[in-house]
């Protein structure tokens, strides 16, 4: 299958080599007994017409050579875009082609995403049923509390697909949003950093209760200290160990984490299916023992992270 960033790639190069050329239909103009090279030539569907130089064989030839390799360029460019639209590649405006390009990867990944997360919390959905909700059809063998997961997954998922949100830098109010819409009907705290204790099924772990100054100074040194997949695991991996929110803390950091790998074109994390039972260990592991994380730094990496 034909690679979207090669294509996009190639065509900024061909864009870039047809706007340095003289190249179209040729006209003579005189004047004072002198001879002026003027080309006709279409950019968008406008009739353009650009001033070339004083008439000499040399230019009069380099013109009618361009126009040729200029018409295959074109051709060229056609066929890209065919197979872009083929590949069902959507034209995104406003942001960095490369974010661009990862958000069109999320939205091709989106149902994907969202039934490996409902999976990852034991939501009743199959594939199937869970394309049905994104695409905002009805199921009828899902209950009204795992339906409503899946739509609030969805509802997230596209806030972070947003050409707003990819140009808005990862903080702590795009975390609490996040929650918010993770939770919504769910909790009354939503988006509401927690105020009480809370346990966490499988492990002896207790997290102690978080406060916002102290989340907030965290995750700014976090920001401003670290980049690349490295601190969106490691945005993944605080959210999760601090429980920052009553519930919904493995989903918020998940879309927590991949907002700011779109908004740094850098891809997506999302964790298989196959491999749920393998990562529900070792991140029971790292809870238990903070010297594990070496281990599901390195599971998230290797099984978790879609590259463009």
């Amino acid at each position: 299958m034909p690679n979207i960033n090669d294509l996009l790639r190639e065509k900024n190069q061909i864009v870039e080599q047809l706007n340095s050329m003289i190249y179209g239909s040729i006209e003579l103009r005189e004047k004072d007994n002198k001879q002026y090279i003027y080309v006709h030539f279409r950019q968008d569907g406008v009739l353009n017409t650009k001033y070339a130089g004083e008439y000499s064989d040399v230019l009069y030839n380099l013109v009618r050579n361009n126009t040729v390799i200029a018409k295959n360029l074109k051709q060229r460019l056609k066929e890209i875009n065919k197979t872009l639209k083929e590949l069902n590649y959507v034209q995104i405006d406003g942001v960095d082609e490369k974010v661009a390009i990862n958000i069109d990867l999320a939205r091709r990944y989106l149902v994907d995403s969202i039934y490996k997360q409902a999976m990852l919390e034991g939501v009743a959905t199959t594939y199937s049923d869970t394309e049905t909700i994104v695409k905002g059809g009805k199921v009828s063998d899902m209950t009204a509390s795992d339906i409503n997961k899946v739509i609030n997954l969805k509802r997230a998922w596209e806030f972070i697909m947003s050409v707003d949100l990819a140009n808005y830098p990862t903080n702590y109010a795009v975390l609490c949003q996040i929650n918010q819409i993770v939770e919504d009907g769910f909790s009354l705290t939503a988006g509401r950093i927690r105020n009480v204790p809370v346990t966490i099924g499988g492990s002896t772990y207790i997290p102690p209760i978080p406060f916002e100054d102290q989340v907030r100074q965290d995750l700014s040194d976090m920001l401003q200290n670290e980049e690349g997949i490295d601190l969106a695991i490691d945005l993944v991996l605080f959210v999760m160990k601090k429980q920052l929110f009553l519930d919904g803390n493995k989903r918020t950091a998940i879309i927590f984490a991949n907002h700011y790998l779109i908004s740094h074109a850098l891809g997506l994390i999302v964790v298989p299916t196959e491999k749920v039972s393998d990562y529900k260990k070792v991140l029971v592991a790292y809870y238990e023992d903070e010297s594990k994380k070496d281990e599901i730094v390195a599971f998230l990496k290797d099984y978790c992270w879609i590259r463009i």
